[in-house]
């Protein structure tokens, strides 16, 4: 049974194209279901109809009640149904199957489909059994009706339906998810609902039939039923069970179930009801410890492990009754607890204990895992491969509190099977302690849960075990529609390109990083990432080779950078796994997998990989939780020591938390802090922790990641002397409006508005402690020029303009022309007074672009000798422009001439 909402991958097999004409092989072809078809039964065969279109649909038996009723009051019996008897069932040579593929289940039918020379074509989304037929074609799918993969081949095949066709299938699908409640309904379910009501599919019919009102006699056999209700304890499974007598036929017996199943809210229900002269039994189950429909199947029925049902001929209610307790014994396993697992007592260290250790206690138990306790409060746990890589960095004086595994799961004694396994599997989590009255009695292993899963390999799940580690279960969907509509169409022909050279050198190709990121968050991301496993240096000439452009490679890192001939890059790597020598090193790289690659990224969003190779071109593949921490909107890191040998990672958590309105994950939080504790970004080169505060000063709004910043004691890794307090916020908070205004001009004059942030986070330093920390970032002479000299220019300069009672133009002008974009956006928003603001404003929206209009080639034409006095004509003409002396040419041509006489220049 699949979970609710999960998707799952059609299973298709053939051997030859559907739809064959029966006319040209001078055979029938026949479409058919399961006995009491039901709504979907008849919604499938509908829709095979238009794949199969001169195919005839043939009811292998009765109908359920609803179905007949509907076919009396509705216009279906237009879509030619043939009956059985009318069929040459020896002149049938493709009989295709829909909702079913047991010969049990499909009447007279039965007789034939073992017939050399018959071809059976297959549709269905019930789970698969012993007894499945086989055929050529076969199309199997987890969802919650078999319409819906019906629904979706005829929407890739584009074929049209009408609104009268479309209401039939949506009856189909809403009645086997019962309107998409039931746990089997899935998301393709929904997204067949979606489509067949763009098609004209009437909802107000759906409502009509589904949600039906009971008839009094249905109403009487509700109550019998319920009076009926007897409960057995079966293996430690609470199993329902009610039996009636009914002299005639009352219809709709499944829905009776469900109503009983809901009123008294049951986890497993078997209802017998002996009716004419047959036991019809209906099931239902919420639990995955109970299969109804393999216990079903034993009396020739079927279904999903939570909804089954079968009509059994020739037993009485007592022999069925019998045989079915005979058979819950069977197929219910006892349900084992944590109390039969648990190894005890626990072996755990105090918090305070060094890594070394508690290095030499694994050692000397021989145990992988180990429970941080104090007193008897559960701290955490932690495992050999983080002391050990911990070890390696010389962190071995470091307490186990900073680098445990904290916010763990736990259980109680009385914890079931299915709770311990998803724990340690589903969560990843190692060792899982047993906690009684809040304390720690013993703790599961991975090894105690195997041993069980073992004994039981149906219950063992994708995750298996791997020497001393878990494999990773690899979540992989198929994404190329999602793509298509996520991105333009020349990336998606890129991407094609890209899978078609890396699948000609035998190379598997991966888009990865935040460009497979954003496709989720819905934020636009052109830069492509890309990881090759093979030679990423070769794949790059080759890829250059097929679409021109040229290379640029990094041999030391396996990386290159291909420049296409429209001057889009994109980003090449080896596929390759790294290790730092020391905190804060740059890495050493090794040729690597794809999941080894992923595993060296910051954090597990960013582990997102798509195939781009032909055969699974948009298979996305999430090795870490990816997709789980998007819909969580979660930062989290992939290992304990993450920040020890990265810590600018720590800025970037900040960044995209920031960024996508996520949060910082509680383990990654307390890690943040260690770093920040152990100072390990003193090892950071300049430039490294340069590039990580521009991007943050870089980001939209980063006001908020500064103040982020601040309540990690960050800001000190920059400079110790950075004071964040209610001043600098407010200072930040103007920098940021008057920005907004100055991207509001819309002028084409480029603004690195970090350097504006910069500047505002050293307000309060003096001269020498910003050359210090221009040192300490290695900044470029361009910067400093801004950081140190600029800045201190412009305080003096807005001392000046404060002095001022009368503020002419062409003074404002002469103090501001030296300073660059920033440092006058600065000095707008770090001034106190409105006047200084609107000084400043006004030079760079109107003073800053004024010319003269005349200029040295008149000067010249008009008898000035070329020299001095041209920069002082000009000067003192640009002077009475910016204080509105002269307006026009000729007020130009007036002032020179006033002002400046020819034999001046003689």
């Amino acid at each position: 049974m699949n979970s609710k909402g999960a998707r799952h991958k059609p299973q298709i097999r053939h051997g030859v194209k559907p739809a064959p004409n029966p006319k040209s092989c001078k055979a029938i072809t026949v479409i058919t279901t399961h006995v009491n078809a039901d709504f979907d039964a008849f919604a499938s065969m509908l829709a095979a109809k238009k794949l199969y279109p001169d195919a005839l649909m043939v009811f292998p038996g009765s109908q359920e009640k609803n179905l007949r009723d509907f076919f009396v009051k509705s216009m279906a019996y237009m879509y030619n149904i043939v009956k059985i008897k009318d069929i040459d069932l020896n002149a049938v040579g493709l009989l295709i199957l829909v909702d079913t593929r047991q010969a049990s289940r499909i009447g007279k039918l039965a007789d034939i489909v073992h017939r050399p020379g018959l071809e059976v074509h297959i549709y269905d989304h019930h789970p698969p059994m012993p007894d499945d037929l086989s055929g050529s074609v076969v199309v199997t799918q987890m969802t919650g009706a078999t319409v819906t993969i019906l629904t979706k081949i005829l929407r890739d095949k584009k074929i049209l339906i009408t609104p009268e066709e479309a209401t039939i299938m949506a009856l189909g699908l809403y009645e086997d998810t019962g309107s998409f409640t039931f746990t089997s309904t899935t998301e393709d379910d929904y997204l067949a609902a979606a489509y067949l009501l763009s098609k004209g599919a009437n909802l107000n019919v759906v409502s009509d039939i589904i949600t039906r009102e009971m008839t009094p006699e249905q109403v009487s056999l509700l109550n019998d039923m319920i009076e009926g209700v007897t409960h057995y304890t079966v293996n430690g499974i609470d199993v329902a069970v009610t039996r009636l007598t009914c002299d005639t036929y009352i219809g709709d017996f499944a829905l009776l179930v469900h109503k009983l199943k809901d009123i008294h809210n049951l986890d497993v229900i078997f209802a017998l009801a002996s009716m004419e002269n047959r036991v019809y039994m209906v099931a239902r189950s919420r639990l995955p410890e109970v299969d109804v429909g393999k216990i079903t199947m034993a009396f020739g029925g079927g279904g999903h492990p939570s909804a089954a049902s079968a009509t059994i001929r020739g037993q009485t209610l007592i022999q069925v009754e019998e045989k079915l307790f005979g058979l819950l014994n069977q197929f219910i396993n006892p349900e084992q607890s944590a109390r039969d697992l648990v190894s005890a007592p626990a072996i755990h260290v105090e918090p305070a204990v060094t890594l070394k250790e508690a290095h030499d206690l694994l050692t000397r138990y021989n145990v992988n895992v180990i429970v941080v306790q104090e007193s008897d409060d559960l701290l955490g746990i932690i495992s050999r491969q983080v002391i050990e890589k911990a070890i390696h960095h010389e962190l071995e004086h470091v307490p186990v509190r900073e680098y445990m595994t904290i916010n763990i799961d736990t259980v109680s004694p009385d914890a079931p099977l299915s709770e311990i396994q998803e724990k340690i599997i589903g969560n990843t989590q190692r060792l899982l302690p047993v906690v009684e009255n809040g304390r720690v009695i013993g703790v599961i292993t991975r090894t105690d849960l195997l041993n069980i899963l073992v004994s039981d390999p149906a219950c063992i799940p994708e995750s298996t075990v791997d020497g001393k580690e878990w494999k990773t279960h690899v979540r992989e969907r198929r994404m190329a529609k999602f793509l298509t509509e996520r991105l333009p169409e020349e990336i998606i022909e890129l991407l094609m390109a890209i899978g078609r050279v890396a699948d000609s050198l035998g190379y598997n190709a991966y888009a990865v990083g935040g460009f497979v990121r954003d496709i989720f968050l819905y934020q636009e991301n052109l830069d492509t990432d890309v990881v090759i496993e093979g030679d990423g240096i070769e794949f790059a000439r080759a890829l250059t080779a097929s679409l021109g452009g040229r290379v640029r490679a990094h041999e030391k890192f396996g990386t290159a950078v291909v420049i296409l001939p429209d001057d889009r890059k994109i980003d090449v790597a080896t596929a390759r796994l790294e290790y730092y020598k020391s905190p804060g090193a740059l890495p050493t790289v090794e040729t690597g997998s794809i999941k080894l690659d992923l595993y060296r990224r910051d954090f597990t969003i960013n582990t997102l990989a798509i195939r781009l190779n032909p055969d699974r071109f948009g298979n996305l593949i999430d090795f870490f939780g990816a997709q789980k921490d998007l819909k969580r909107k979660m930062i989290r890191v992939l290992h304990n020591l993450s920040f020890v040998e990265d810590p600018t990672r720590v800025f970037r958590a900040v960044r995209f938390e920031q960024r996508f309105g996520f949060r910082i994950g509680k383990l990654t939080s307390a890690l943040i802090e260690n770093a920040v504790r152990m100072d390990f970004f003193r090892e950071l080169s300049g430039p490294r922790l340069f590039s990580e505060l521009r991007q943050i000063l870089n980001e939209d709004k980063p006001v908020m990641a500064l103040g982020r910043l601040h309540e990690y004691n960050l800001l000190k890794a920059i400079h110790p002397k950075i004071v964040y307090n209610s001043a600098l916020e407010a200072l930040l908070h103007s920098v940021e409006k008057v920005l907004t205004w100055h991207n509001l001009l819309f002028l084409e004059e480029p603004c690195r508005e970090w350097m504006v942030y910069l500047l505002a986070l050293v307000r309060s330093f003096d001269q020498s402690v910003r050359e210090a920390l221009c040192n300490r970032l290695q900044l470029t002479q361009r910067h400093r020029k801004v950081l140190i000299y600029e800045k201190t220019k412009a305080e003096e300069c807005m001392k000046w303009m404060a002095s001022q009672q009368i503020l002419k133009n062409s003074d404002l002008y002469k103090k501001l022309r030296p300073f660059h974009t920033e440092t006058l956006l600065y000095t707008m928003a770090s001034a106190t007074r409105n006047s200084i603001k609107q000084a400043v404003s006004n030079y760079i929206t109107r003073l800053r672009s004024t010319t003269t209009l005349l200029d040295g080639r008149y000067l010249k034409e008009v008898g000035f000798e070329p020299g001095p006095i041209y920069r002082e004509i000009l000067e003192g003409l640009l002077d009475a422009r910016l204080d509105g002396q002269v307006e026009t040419l000729l007020d130009e041509v007036e002032f020179v001439r006033n002002n400046w006489r020819i034999e001046h220049g003689a």
